[in-house]
């Protein structure tokens, strides 16, 4: 499959990841009037997915991945000029969820076509672009949302996000389809029992313990910063790191596991060791310790994200795909939600270095983890041979 298939997939993962933050920088404008509202207009967006991905995941492998994309991304942008028409708070909500709704869509959509349009040697390659531009997104989203609202306020936003959405329904029309494969019959204790294995369950775990350590350095780096007497440039450049390392290295990852250079087996335990390794450097005060840790945990989580994802499409069969891409997004949303739940939590009772702390004890101890979940299907195998 030539590459310039893949470009519309990849726009895809631009637009939820700018969807998601583009809002960010909106406090003070328009309907978004304190910390309460924002938080609940992040929250909302984020809530649908995790509620809706293993949904809309699932429907891909029923009735086609290329239609669930298309569809999604038509109803982001509806939903999008929901709001640039009405313009009132109440409407503002709506057009938040169905923005949400519409990306637990074409999300997992987007991520089963990569999987069914790339051959088993290129999905190292395949995911780290992919993961590459999600990053931007996310890393583009606050600043690009908070140029819009000063220029021409939420509506304006909106107005992009429809146009945006629009757009890349366009584009994806060029994406070849991939019809459903015939299955069988599954159950829901056979979808247990497949999700419960450690072919997914390590790769799934390693993608939400990344993500869980990504929103805490985005989140409270510049808390610390802050504490450390670090001015906004500071602190605004160190998340900038971050996302700039978590970008950079994605690509590179998929590269070298195509190349036979790197492994999930060796590539995950390694990339949430190193993310552990930022965050004990978090806990160290200024801005040395600062920026260490946005560089290892940035590093970390783009090593893990590709490594993951490859893993995933390449242990699942085609006919399952979206079912599993879209679990394996639920798992992030949870990583996503769950470290700055953790960490504040800790920090709330001790301080915040105690917060870091122990999310770094967690993700060190992840690749053991992971060694014993691996060991236990090799345990059963050599008695079913005796």
């Amino acid at each position: 499959m030539t590459r310039s298939a893949m470009w519309p997939l990849y726009a895809a993962g631009f637009t939820t990841a700018f969807g998601a933050h583009g809002v960010a920088a909106s406090l003070g404008g328009d309907a978004v009037t304190s910390l309460l509202v924002l938080g609940g207009l992040l929250a909302l967006y984020d809530g649908a997915e995790v509620l809706l991905k293993p949904v809309f995941g699932t429907l891909a492998d029923r009735i086609g991945a290329r239609r669930v994309l298309l569809g999604g991304l038509v109803a982001f942008a509806a939903a999008s000029t929901v709001y640039v028409a009405a313009d009132s708070a109440g409407w503002l909500w709506a057009a938040r969820l169905g923005q949400g709704a519409a990306a637990s869509a074409f999300s997992p959509a987007a991520s089963a076509m990569v999987a069914r349009l790339s051959p088993k040697a290129g999905l190292g390659r395949a995911f780290g672009g992919y993961g590459f531009y999600k990053s931007i997104g996310y890393t583009l989203g606050p600043l690009l949302g908070g140029v819009l609202v000063w220029a021409g306020g939420l509506r304006l936003l909106f107005a992009v996000l429809a146009v945006l959405g629009a757009a890349v329904a366009v584009w994806a029309l060029a994406v070849p389809d991939v019809p459903p494969l015939p299955k069988s019959r599954q159950t829901v204790l056979d979808l247990v029992r497949r999700l419960a294995e450690p072919s997914f369950l390590v790769p799934t775990g390693a993608l939400a313990a990344a993500t869980a350590a990504l929103s805490v350095g985005v989140g409270f780096l510049p808390v610390s910063g802050r504490t450390a007497g670090l001015g906004t440039v500071a602190t605004g450049a160190a998340v900038s790191v971050l996302a700039a390392c978590a970008a950079v290295v994605q690509p590179w990852a998929g590269r070298a596991l195509d190349g036979g250079r790197l492994t999930p087996r060796t590539g995950l335990p390694a990339g949430l060791l190193i993310t552990a390794a930022g965050l004990a450097c978090a806990m160290l005060p200024g801005l040395p310790g600062m920026l260490a840790a946005a560089v290892l945990v940035g590093a970390g989580t783009g090593l893990v994200t590709p490594l993951g994802f490859a893993a995933l499409a390449a242990r699942t069969p085609a006919e399952r795909l979206g079912q599993t891409m879209g679990a394996a997004e639920l798992g992030r949303e949870l990583g996503d939600a769950g470290g700055p739940l953790l960490v504040a939590g800790v920090a709330a009772l001790t301080t915040l270095t105690h917060g870091y702390a122990v999310l770094a004890v967690l993700l060190a101890l992840g690749p053991v983890l992971a060694l014993a979940a691996a060991r236990v299907p090799a345990a059963r195998e050599a008695a079913d041979d005796r």
